[in-house]
């Protein structure tokens, strides 16, 4: 395996907070958040942080959209494995996880039917901080500003329970959607990442219930 890149005390700092925001929920922070968080003057300097990151090959950046940064694999791997190693466990690098891919839900019917399974997909358990369930098949751009497109396919975690501000897989009546949850005294918001497509407000008492958490995203050509 080739040497990790050596990166600066800031762009280590720069790459963390992306890492922990990925994990916390779901999605990598935008600009504005990384220079709040790390105490910038302003977004420009967060972005010429991650055009470094970029240029070393760490991350991926992803034009047109205010979150779209990805970590890549080899540096999720990395990652990974020095922690690992800290603990002197053996490295879990050829360990793969076999997830159901989960295509169109039908109205009403459980997310893991079988007839909602398009195939198995193999995968390095590396890949993820957190162990998803299943593989969802995203369909739309409505959390194109999260960096998550259209083909794509979300690494779901199930679980009855999210964050304010984790991505999550709902069913609201008939219908599966992903999206960012927001919760207010009054009601639970999803909210999209997208300024074409509104949020969906949930009322007490309507038909609503959390199918699972983000952890995790595979861009579809990586399975090609």
């Amino acid at each position: 395996m080739s040497e990790s890149p050596k990166l600066t005390a800031r762009q280590q700092q720069v790459l963390d907070l992306i890492q922990s925001a990925i994990e916390r929920t779901g999605a990598p922070p935008t600009r504005a958040e990384i220079a709040a968080e790390l105490g910038f003057r302003s977004a420009n300097a967060a972005e010429e942080h991650l055009q470094a990151l970029a240029r070393k090959g760490v991350i991926e950046l992803v034009g047109g959209t205010s979150r779209g940064i990805r970590l890549k694999s080899d540096t999720l791997r990395s990652l990974h494995e020095s922690r690992i190693k800290q603990f002197n466990l053996p490295l879990p690098s050829l360990a793969q996880l076999a997830l159901p891919l989960v295509g169109r839900v039908a109205a009403g019917s459980p997310i893991l039917a079988q007839e909602h399974i398009d195939q198995t997909v193999h995968v390095e358990a590396t890949l993820f901080q957190r162990r998803p369930d299943y593989l969802l098949k995203v369909r739309g751009m409505s959390m194109r500003d999260a960096g998550i497109l259209d083909g794509d396919l979300l690494a779901v975690q199930r679980s009855k329970e999210a964050k304010n501000g984790q991505i999550v897989v709902a069913r609201l009546g008939d219908e599966v959607t992903v999206k960012r949850l927001r919760r207010h005294r009054q009601h639970i918001e999803l909210v999209a990442e997208n300024p074409d497509y509104p949020s969906i407000i949930v009322e007490p008492g309507q038909d609503f219930e959390l199918e699972g958490i983000a952890v995790g995203l595979i861009r579809n050509t990586m399975l090609m």
